[in-house]
């Protein structure tokens, strides 16, 4: 019975939020699991196959997923170990566990991302029910609202490779997005940095997480204490993560950081349409091998600057899903390889440009950059180049090509440059006041 208070979890609002993300789901997720044995979720197959040659007590980096994939496990041991039970269990129930896994955290990389939008929810919620007095109503909203931004994400195409490839990349973001904006847990409790460390020790490539929490916490002026404690917990669990393969599956572990860690081939080809990190976008040009490594090491610091600069100004500022966002585009932008399906964080991203949802001009700026990633682009520049018409094709094919990497630094510059200006001068038209010039 209720005596007139607002119920603030509706178990129909819930339902149909469910309801509506799998209706959203079904036909990507028939597509992707219907497809032949050996093209169905070719890297969840590297996953269990790395665990099933723990089991079996085989050399962990030379065995290979069965023909005609012939993918090699890359991932860290520690990782292989992680999958053991992916290789106990069948491989059908495997792909739909792992499936139904993806869509659960990122309804929960979405509920945590776009908590600030949830809350101007809550917020207009509250003013139209002190304005009428109707009680109710607007607890549906956040439920529904879910729903909504979770069916968006998953028509992302980093998103839907995560399904075609049962990739394990939004589970790292989600990783990270807790470890760094989640309200202090009542249970489960951990210490921050944790999660950090643990994706950092199952791929590589959230280490700039590190980075993140030490720019944050380690500052004269205003370091943060907790970030410092975070960064600490962080690189303790990686280390600790890192080392226990050494005494469980030691010539493994010596085999990884001596020998596959430095092969970056075993990826797949570098200058292949999916990788969209610098590096691929360059590799593509076809210059001398020497100039594209210059080239590329002076973009990784020139953008590596410029992003965790502005990543550190955003945590400074209070915007600490801003700073995570940057750190993420990092993640994909500096790292050597990095296949579409790494941009996952652009989930992040929509939610540092959306905001609060109060703001139409940063709701346009996010709904344009949702759209961008929707779109198979990059392949439409390969269809450009196929065409050889002179000139045309392998100029403006390529830079098609490379539009999700482009995309991605078109990001780092909108959410460091472009998104504090705005928020400045709409603070400023907002309370009608002027900028003082010095003089």
């Amino acid at each position: 019975m209720t005596t007139g208070r607002t119920i603030r979890r509706p178990v129909w609002a819930w339902a149909l939020a469910l309801v509506a993300i799998v209706l959203a789901a079904t036909p990507l997720v028939a597509h992707w699991l219907t497809n032949p044995e050996d093209q169905r979720l070719v890297d969840l197959d590297v996953y269990r196959t790395g665990g099933s040659a723990i089991l079996r007590g085989l050399p962990l980096y030379d065995v290979i997923t069965p023909a005609p994939q012939l993918l090699p496990f890359t991932y860290p041991p520690v990782g292989a170990m992680l999958a053991v039970p992916l290789a106990v269990i069948s491989w059908p129930a495997a792909q739909w566990a792992w499936t139904i896994a993806i869509f659960v955290v990122l309804a929960l990389t979405v509920r945590l991302a776009f908590r600030p939008l949830f809350d101007g929810v809550r917020t207009a919620a509250s003013a139209v029910r002190a304005r009428t007095g109707l009680a109710g109503g607007g607890a549906a909203a956040v439920p529904l609202l879910l729903a909504l931004l979770t069916v968006a994400c998953t028509y992302l195409m980093p998103i839907r490779d995560q399904v075609r490839f049962g990739q394990v990349d939004l589970f790292l973001v989600a990783l990270c997005l807790l470890d760094c904006v989640a309200r202090r847990p009542r249970w489960p409790r951990w210490p921050r940095g944790m999660l950090i460390g643990l994706a950092t020790a199952v791929k590589l490539t959230p280490g700039v997480f590190l980075i993140y929490l030490a720019i944050t916490g380690f500052t004269r002026r205003d370091g943060d204490p907790e970030q410092r404690r975070a960064f600490f917990m962080a690189v303790f669990t990686a280390a600790l993560l890192t080392l226990l393969p050494f005494l469980v599956i030691p010539q493994d572990a010596w085999d990884f950081w001596l020998g596959a860690l430095l092969d970056s081939e075993r990826l797949g080809a570098n200058a292949a349409t999916t990788n969209q990190s610098l590096r691929g976008m360059l590799l593509r040009l076809y210059l001398p091998g020497p100039l594209t490594q210059v080239i590329w090491l002076a973009a990784v610091a020139v953008i590596g600057w410029y992003g965790f600069r502005h990543a550190r100004r955003a945590f400074r500022d209070g915007d600490g899903l801003t700073g995570v966002a940057l750190t993420g585009l990092m993640a994909v932008l500096l790292s050597p390889v990095a296949w579409i399906h790494h941009l996952a964080w652009v989930t992040v991203v929509l939610a540092a440009l959306a905001g609060t949802g109060r703001d139409r001009t940063r709701l346009s700026v996010a709904g344009g950059v949702w759209l961008y990633y929707v779109l198979p682009i990059p392949w439409w520049g390969v269809s450009l180049k196929a065409m050889e018409i002179p000139v045309f094709s392998p100029v403006v094919g390529k830079i098609v090509q490379n539009a999700f990497g482009l995309g991605a630094i078109a990001l780092v510059w909108l959410l460091g440059s472009w998104l504090p200006r705005h928020t400045s001068r709409r603070d400023l038209a907002s309370s009608g006041s002027e900028p003082s010039i010095a003089r």
